[in-house]
């Protein structure tokens, strides 16, 4: 949100320092009156300096209610000399330091017995930075049951000059309270079960809305590591004498009922963050890359799983969604587009009805409105906000038409709406490019590209991954975010994890030696600088990452998976597609590490869970080996089966510098294929009908 305070010439009246940051949340605040200083040593030492407590404020570009507290406080000269005169002031954007925001909001969690969020708003000490108080979003006058963001301010100022000693003792016990965060693994001779996984399942169907699909009530989240979950579950009966029909169907009622909902953007494609409602109908509007390379992967998935062209056009129209909006010009994808437009949260996104009839045949519009709701009373604010509110064939049936002439009637309607709305002033875009978010966007991008046997699809990955190489790896390690051509900060955990598991899976649409080497290299580093050596698992951040209170260790999945348990997955398939032990037993002691929460409550670790599963039953690989055309013949046959535990690897004779494991396994002057589960591979197999047929006898996949 740009400021109110403008010079006569149009210049900004305040600029601090901020200005030059990469990150668009950061400059959004640039030209605040408040002295905004970003999370660095000029901001410490200034603390240190004047034994002025921190006030941390933590938010990120697309978050409604940060843009709200800026409004009424940050942009208000009055509150801003409060903050100036008793504070050093820190503005941080979560998604580029989610190391700070991952202790700060435990840290409120733990002192206020509340649960966190953003805008995240808390206090530190001057000069150790431990928090001593904090909340969330903080009014600008009393409302909500919450008190004035001004009295807050002059209270704590007042308590911070009066009572550090009693601060530093509630800080020891803060302390104390973060080193018990973490259990003490499993013994070395604890037997890791498959227990966890079938307690997952059991409680995926308790927590199971029936009525409407998803877990749990309103707020309603996608969850697609669940829904993923939940598709593997049944995938691993398919040939048992009863398959888990209810885990496919629990995954796939809650993808249609999504993509009828108004969660879905209906007239282009994508998913918002969130439902406020059961039914999926009102979302909070704010469009994240990390939920859309998710679903794009699991629709595509169900596509495969189900047969039911429904997903797979989901996932084509989600996937078209963030080549053309979300992907830049030099290939990674952007953020996230913002829940406001115009002041207002789904300004862009909602319609009045007169306006959608006046724009609209008489036919088009009786069968558009029938279809999305605008037939029923306005359900957003005195506005309609589509979503699928009668079956096609209804339609067709009210309107006397035949179904593919009201098909093409919606379809008519809702280019022409489309073009409307993008009249409308956009929601505003983060331009930035995160590693991490762009490993899961390539990930689902390479997965629905083999799924819909989409070339497109494959080439916008691989332009993602050439952009992250060629940009953020630098002198062997990662950086974890880029804007404007600036890349910077070490990455994390996550950013490896999820780079070395997307490049896995964009192998099975094509594969690249070079790309290969760079996930074992993504392994490498992962192993020498995040690796937990004492405890098992993985850090957060490296080992010469900045220090900060606490360097965290976390197993639990929120709303992208836990690098932990992508990290635990990639390095068991390429500890057995390299023959490299170190990964094998690397994996196996993140497990451990993690079992004591692992088995407690699963639901919450479902990428642990996933881990598990291929620990105690290792994923299938098949190598193709022979002349390209041949071998991309094999492959495309087996592309459309759905085996989310099979690894294909379609790799042409010629192909240079394959590690010593892939190199041994030659064609022999035709057209092989080797099945391998764990260390453990057949002879070659030189026909596609044997290759089935030996799949289909083993199949667990």
């Amino acid at each position: 949100m740009s400021s109110t305070h403008v010079n006569a010439d149009g210049t900004p009246v305040y600029t601090n320092h901020l200005a030059n940051e990469t990150s668009p949340y950061l400059r959004q605040h640039a030209h605040n009156p408040v002295d905004w200083y970003p999370w660095g040593s000029e901001a410490l030492e200034q603390a240190r300096t004047y034994g002025k407590p921190i006030h941390l404020s933590v938010g990120y570009y697309a978050c409604h209610w940060c843009h709200i507290l800026e409004k009424e406080s940050f942009e208000d000269e009055a509150t801003a000399k409060i903050l100036n005169e008793h504070f050093v002031n820190i503005k941080v954007d979560r998604e580029e330091r989610p190391d700070i925001d991952k202790i700060y909001q435990v840290a409120q969690q733990m002192l206020t017995q509340r649960s966190g969020g953003w805008p995240l708003t808390m206090f530190l000490t001057h000069d150790d930075q431990r928090p001593f108080f904090g909340g969330t979003y903080f009014p600008k006058e009393p409302r909500f049951g919450l008190p004035a963001f001004k009295d807050i301010l002059l209270r704590v100022a007042e308590y911070y000059r009066g009572h550090r000693d009693d601060l530093r003792k509630q800080n020891e016990a803060l302390m104390a309270a973060f080193a018990q965060l973490e259990p003490a693994p499993a013994a070395d001779d604890t037997e890791l079960t498959d227990e966890p996984i079938k307690a997952c399942r059991a409680q995926h169907a308790r927590t199971f809305d029936t009525h409407f699909g998803g877990f749990g009530g309103a707020p309603k989240f996608p969850h697609p590591q669940s829904l993923e979950r939940l598709l593997r579950d049944w995938r691993a009966t398919v040939r048992a004498p009863e398959p888990d029909l209810q885990a496919l169907y629990m995954a796939t009622f809650t993808l249609r009922r999504m993509a009828d909902g108004g969660i879905y953007d209906q007239l282009r494609g994508g998913f918002c963050r969130y439902s406020v409602d059961a039914q999926w109908m009102i979302p909070h509007f704010e469009k994240m890359l990390y939920d859309n390379g998710a679903l794009l992967a699991v629709y595509a998935g169900a596509a495969l799983a189900s047969g039911d062209a429904a997903y797979a056009r989901v996932a084509a129209e989600t996937a078209a969604w963030v080549m053309d909006e979300m992907q830049s010009p030099q290939g990674g994808y952007y953020s996230s587009l913002d829940a406001d437009s115009e002041g207002h949260e789904g300004k862009f996104y909602v319609w009045d009805r007169e306006a959608v009839r006046a724009a609209l045949t008489p036919d088009e519009f009786a069968a558009f409105a029938m279809r999305y709701g605008l037939d029923r009373p306005a359900n957003f604010e005195g506005a309609w906000h589509l979503h699928v509110a009668a079956a096609l064939e209804d339609v067709a049936r009210q309107s006397n038409h035949e179904p593919a002439a009201t098909e093409a009637l919606i379809a008519g309607a809702s280019a022409k709406l489309l073009a409307l709305r993008a009249q409308r002033v956009r929601p505003a875009r983060d331009d930035k490019v995160l590693a991490s978010w762009n490993g899961l966007m390539i990930r689902g991008m390479a997965i629905a590209a083999r799924a819909l046997g989409n070339e497109r699809l494959e080439q916008s990955a691989t332009r993602a991954l050439d952009f992250v190489r060629g940009t953020l790896w630098r002198d062997g390690r990662l950086l974890a975010t880029c804007m404007d051509g600036r890349a910077h900060l070490g990455a994390y955990l996550d950013d490896y994890a999820y780079l070395a598991d997307a490049v896995l899976e964009l192998q099975q649409v094509r594969f690249r030696a070079e790309e290969l080497r760079f996930a074992q290299q993504l392994a490498e580093v992962m192993l020498t600088r995040f690796q937990d050596s004492a405890g098992g698992g993985f850090y957060f951040t490296s080992d010469d990452h900045e220090t900060l209170i606490h360097r965290s260790r976390t197993f639990a999945d929120d709303a992208t998976p836990a690098g932990n348990g992508i990290a635990a997955k990639v390095l068991l398939r390429l500890g057995y597609l390299l023959g490299e032990p170190r990964y094998l037993a690397a994996a196996e002691r993140t497990l451990r590490a993690a079992w004591p929460a692992l088995s407690r409550y699963p639901q919450a670790h479902v990428s642990l869970v996933t881990a598990l599963e291929e620990l105690l039953d290792p994923a299938e690989t098949v190598i193709l080996r022979g002349e390209a055309r041949t071998i991309e013949g094999w492959r495309q046959e087996l592309a459309p089966l759905y085996a989310p535990r099979r690894l294909v690897l379609a790799i042409p004779d010629q192909t240079p510098e394959l590690p010593p494991a892939l190199a041994e396994k030659t064609s022999r002057a035709a057209t092989v294929a080797y099945v391998c589960r764990g260390s453990t591979c057949s002879a070659p197999i030189d026909s596609l009908g044997a290759l089935t047929e030996q799949l289909r006898a083993g199949d667990g996949a």
